[in-house]
C-alpha cells in the first residue's frame, strides 16, 4: 500500500503569511492539494501542521469531512527548520507496510488527478521513485519507493526531498503530466488568480 503526506507547515513568509487559507475555488488554497491526496491510490493521507497549526488543522478537517474522508493530522514542532522537519516528521508516521509515500506540497493546488495512477505504477513496476514531468521540467508530487524512506528520516533545511531524487538520475522514473498544474505553486498573492 502506498501512503500520502500533505506538507502544510510553512509560515508563508513571501506570500505575507496565512497562505494555505487563502480564497482557492470557493475554498482555501490547502483544498487543493488535500484533493489530491485523497485522489492518490493511497491507503491514507497525512497532513503535516507547523505554523499557523490550529487554523491549518481545522481547515483540513472541515475538508476531510466534506469529502467524507479519513486524514491524519501531526504537528512539526520543528517546522521553522524547513521541509526537512516537515518531511521527517510524515515518515515517521508512516506504516511499516508502506510501499511508498506520495509527497504533496500544500501550496501545489492544481495537481491533474491522472498523474497519480501513473506514478504509482511506475514504484509498482520497480522504480525507486517517479515525478511527474511537464515540459520538460519536473514538478510534483513525487512519489518515493519503500527503498527512499530511510534516507527522508534523515533530512535537513528546507530542501526536502529534492536531494535524493537527484541523485537517483535516470532510475527516476518521470511521468508525463497533461498540464502545468505539477509546476503551479503560490508563493506570493500575485501568483493567486484575481
Amino acid at each position: 500500500m502506498f501512503e500520502a503526506v500533505v506538507l502544510a507547515a510553512g509560515a508563508g513568509s513571501r506570500f505575507g503569511g496565512g497562505k494555505l487559507l487563502a480564497p482557492w475555488r470557493g475554498g482555501v488554497l490547502l483544498d487543493g492539494a488535500l484533493a489530491a491526496a485523497f485522489a492518490a491510490p493511497a491507503a491514507r493521507v497525512v497532513l503535516v501542521s507547523g505554523a499557523d497549526a490550529e487554523r491549518v488543522e481545522a481547515a483540513a478537517r472541515a475538508f476531510a469531512k466534506r469529502a467524507g474522508r479519513e486524514l491524519t493530522i501531526v504537528h512539526a514542532d520543528d517546522h521553522a527548520e524547513g521541509m526537512g522537519a516537515s518531511l521527517r516528521r510524515a515518515v515517521s508516521e508512516l506504516s511499516e507496510e508502506s510501499f511508498g509515500v506520495f509527497v504533496f506540497l500544500g501550496d501545489m493546488p492544481r495537481i491533474p488527478h491522472s498523474v497519480l495512477e501513473p506514478l504509482a505504477a511506475a514504484v509498482r513496476a520497480g522504480a525507486p521513485a517517479a515525478a511527474p514531468e511537464f515540459e520538460g521540467q519536473r514538478g510534483h508530487p513525487a512519489l518515493l519507493g519503500r527503498e527512499l524512506i530511510p534516507q527522508l528520516r534523515t533530512l535537513q533545511g528546507d530542501a526536502g526531498a529534492r536531494a535524493i531524487l537527484k541523485d537517483l538520475g535516470e532510475r527516476l522514473a518521470l511521468v508525463e503530466a497533461p498540464d502545468d498544474g505539477v509546476l503551479f505553486d503560490v508563493d506570493e498573492r500575485s501568483d493567486l488568480p484575481i
